[in-house]
């Protein structure tokens, strides 16, 4: 089978390598749809050696997937071959990743799939959905309280405003001038841009600042500025995380898998109240230019690729 995958630090590459085989309580996805999502950049630079995981020959590439279920491991229950399913491979440190012609995931990665969308939009689900509602939990939030999202027209800080304002949170995005529209769409009550002074445009839209902060765009000091004394503030990013000044309470949320929180997220799409976003497919021998396009930044959705 094809797979895209980093064996040098800067280049990737589609390689032709042996289909996997599921272990017991794992499944074996035939893959639809792959997003491609920020992390792929920091695997193709090289994540070996850092903090992150230990040096290996080879890094698979690709965290989300939509596909059907292909084949299931000993212990596996709930699924039948043949299933359309969404998955998250939450791993950096493999071989594999979700960007090849099938990938195995622990049972617990994988969902049933949305039924009203297609592959191509589902796979849009897994990470970025993941990563907002569970940076959304961690700042255990009143329905009454201010909720400032940065990088709002984002994968993530999208699905954080659209999850946030169904929550009944007053949500204040801060985004480019042009996606002021975008992201009211999605639920915000108030808008700041990008190039303002972020700190001083939330205050002037609630004296002594919100009471919350979830930093998609990892902008670190200046988003903590902008959070009430005692307040709360969760990063995505662990180098973008700030000292806890003020007293606000400071999180770093790295996504996990998580079969129920998947299931709350499809369960979103198809009552229609998470939009899903897709700014291009391309064909799996596209990878490198998706990667091109995707560092470049501007991008509005995400780049899937397809077998």
């Amino acid at each position: 089978m094809r797979a895209v995958v980093v064996r040098r630090p800067g280049v990737v590459e589609i390689a032709e390598v042996p289909v996997p085989q599921p272990g017991p309580y794992a499944i074996r996805v035939a893959v639809a749809a792959a997003t491609v999502n920020p992390v792929d950049l920091m695997v193709r630079a090289g994540v070996g050696g850092t903090p992150f995981a230990a040096p290996r020959d080879q890094w698979g590439v690709g965290w989300d997937v939509a596909g059907t279920v292909d084949a299931v491991g000993a212990g596996v229950t709930g699924f039948t071959v043949g299933q359309a399913v969404i998955g998250i491979s939450d791993r950096l440190d493999v071989s594999l990743g979700a960007q090849a012609d099938y990938v195995v995931l622990d049972a617990g990665n994988v969902a049933p799939a949305p039924v009203s969308v297609a592959p191509v939009p589902a796979a849009t689900i897994p990470l970025n959905g993941l990563t907002a509602l569970q940076a959304l939990d961690a700042l255990e939030l009143a329905s009454t309280d201010s909720l400032l999202v940065t990088g709002a027209a984002g994968g993530v800080g999208g699905f954080a405003v659209e999850l946030a304002a169904a929550r009944g949170l007053r949500v204040i995005a801060a985004a480019s001038p042009g996606d002021e529209d975008a992201v009211r769409a999605l639920g915000a009550t108030d808008f700041v841009p990008r190039r303002a002074s972020l700190p001083d445009a939330v205050r002037a839209l609630i004296p002594g600042g919100v009471d919350a902060a979830l930093d998609a765009a990892a902008l670190g000091p200046a988003t903590l500025a902008a959070v009430r004394g005692g307040g709360r503030f969760v990063s995505i990013s662990v180098p973008n995380t700030p000292i806890p000044l003020r007293g606000i309470d400071v999180r770093t949320v790295l996504v996990r898998a998580d079969r129920a929180q998947l299931d709350q997220l499809v369960a979103h799409v198809d009552a229609g109240r998470l939009t899903l976003r897709v700014a291009e497919t391309l064909p799996f021998a596209s990878v490198e230019a998706a990667h091109e396009r995707l560092a470049a930044g501007g991008l509005r959705g995400r780049l899937v690729l397809v077998p």
